[in-house]
């Protein structure tokens, strides 16, 4: 029988595990391998990163849910893919070999590509808890004596909505605090204007989003490339919608967070003819790569192309259902694999996102992901807030629980007022 090896234990590898459990005969063997022996909720780091969560209430260990469904687990940092033997070697020595190789990994965080920047250099992070709990521990110190922060997206990066939630939570978290009169905020990204999010816009989310900063008092930069970042100082080009330089500027700070670009993981992106020149997984439209037809890839780590060309590189999002939606298809598929049929579905390009605000929030559907749309919905309330606050108990319980319940279309379309997509 099949042994199937997720690589990959977040928000797309662990339900990845769950519904390929679920789906095929007890005979075959699925074995999950991470780098780390716990599970974090990603999405809750920007309140980690004011001190609104605590590690513990949304990390949890790995093993016992898993192997309480019959799932492997190995923890261990995998240093090589053996795409032509089917096996991947680990940091110990060991091997693990595999019939079919689901890889979830997310990305490499490219921090290197802007010198000085990242949580080695003089901006913090919220990609990881890790990084987030090392944002909360420099915020305090900033609460101490504060002044001009930054906020905000690198060159090349494709998740903008964590950096939009960072700055209006923190900007609340100040509030709170009576401080906020102390604190210039700066939102600087690489979009061509705010709101763009990476998908060109969603709906009304330019005017929308430009309102939201403007009555919070927080100033932007957008065409910005920074260039390198020095202590309490950042060097931001920006440029005009021709490419062209259009203002130089060196920013002081004493508080930063900037997400940065995305790159493959080293052992994924090592692997000839697999990845794309940036080490993200090359796939066909049934999540299969095109050059090996046992290995099959979801989430932040496959190669999707930008949804448009912009003065400053900007990538596309992956948001939570359209992982959702490439996992269902990538079980579909093997499943039909180990039956000897041809598989034939296929994940959504549609983007669904909930971005808390600090005590409201935003929320947009994009179908499909690259314009033009059938739907182009984007709204901001209240609702929004409690949403994500709902939707990060529902996620965890159900990675605890290890239910394979698509958790989008039957939770997050209902708070949207939407019953059902397009496929």
């Amino acid at each position: 029988m099949a042994h199937i090896v997720v690589l990959g234990a977040g928000t797309g590898g662990m339900p990845a595990a769950y519904e390929l459990r679920e789906r095929l005969d007890k005979a075959h063997q699925i074995t999950v391998v991470n780098a780390v022996d716990y599970f974090q909720f990603v999405p809750s780091n920007p309140w980690v990163g004011v001190g609104w969560r605590k590690r513990d209430a949304i990390t949890f260990p790995i093993r016992p849910h898993l192997e309480k469904k019959g799932i492997g687990f190995v923890a261990q940092l995998v240093t090589r893919i053996d795409a032509e033997g089917n096996a991947l070697e680990f940091a110990n020595g060991e091997r693990l070999a595999y019939d079919y190789l689901v890889i979830t990994t997310g990305p490499k965080l490219a921090f290197d590509e802007v010198p000085g920047s990242g949580p080695e250099g003089h901006t913090r992070s919220i990609c990881t808890v890790e990084h987030a709990e090392q944002t909360w521990a420099d915020y305090q110190e900033f609460l101490q004596d504060p002044g001009p922060a930054i906020i905000g997206a690198m060159p090349g990066a494709s998740c903008f909505g964590p950096a939009y939630e960072f700055s209006f939570i923190f900007n609340k978290d100040l509030q709170r605090r009576k401080l906020r009169k102390k604190v210039p905020i700066t939102y600087v990204t690489s979009e061509p204007y705010i709101g763009h999010l990476g998908l060109g816009g969603v709906g009304d989310s330019k005017l929308l989003m430009e309102s939201a900063l403007r009555s919070n008092d927080i100033k932007w930069i957008t065409n910005a490339k920074v260039t390198r970042v020095e202590p309490g100082k950042m060097f931001v080009t920006e440029l005009d919608e021709n490419g062209q330089v259009k203002k130089e500027h060196e920013l002081p700070f004493k508080f930063s967070m900037m997400l940065p670009a995305f790159r493959g993981v080293d052992a994924v992106a090592a692997v000839e003819g697999l990845c794309n020149p940036r080490g993200f997984v090359i796939i066909d439209e049934y999540q299969r790569s095109k050059k090996y037809r046992n290995i099959f890839s979801a989430g932040v780590c496959v190669a999707i192309p930008p949804v448009e060309v912009t003065p400053v590189p900007t990538g596309a999002p992956k948001t939570g259902y359209m992982i959702e939606t490439m996992v269902t298809a990538i079980v579909h598929n093997i499943a039909a694999d180990l039956e000897g049929k041809t598989g034939t579905a296929k994940g959504s390009w549609n983007a669904i996102c909930l971005a808390d605000m600090g005590d409201t929030g935003a929320a947009f559907v994009a179908l499909p992901q690259i314009p033009p749309r059938n739907t182009n919905w984007f709204k901001v309330g209240k609702w929004v807030h409690w949403s994500k606050i709902a939707f990060e108990k529902y996620f965890l319980y159900k990675m605890k629980t290890g239910s394979s319940e698509p958790i989008y279309e039957k939770y997050v379309l209902k708070l949207m007022g939407i019953h059902r997509l397009e496929h």
